[in-house]
């Protein structure tokens, strides 16, 4: 579906952080979530959305209809070791939209 709009991820993570801190990981992407409910053309919509720290989920979300466009997450992690983050959101067709990220932990 090459009319369907093409998604652009963001994630702000600090670049390092103490053993044992809580950090805060905010992510954004640029997405209209189009229902086509209101009118018409087609629909457009994420279905899920998923983050990992080296390799073990810390937040995972399934869309819904009412999802606003350009969802956002924020959300806090503890920094028990360095942490390897992979983000992922996943559109209903099945395309996948993602990016990575590194803390270091001092």
């Amino acid at each position: 579906m090459s009319d369907l709009h093409q998604s652009t991820p963001r994630v702000r993570l600090p670049r390092s952080a103490s053993a044992g801190d809580t950090i805060e990981v905010r992510t954004l992407i640029d997405h209209p979530m189009v229902t086509a409910v209101s009118g018409p053309g087609p629909r457009d919509m994420l279905a899920r959305f998923e983050a990992t720290m080296n390799g073990e989920t810390v937040i995972a979300y399934d869309f819904a209809n009412g999802a606003a466009a350009n969802p956002t997450f924020t959300f806090h992690v503890r920094a028990a070791a360095p942490g390897d983050f992979t983000f992922t959101w996943t559109h209903e067709d099945g395309r996948r939209f993602t990016t990575e990220g590194s803390v270091r932990v001092t």
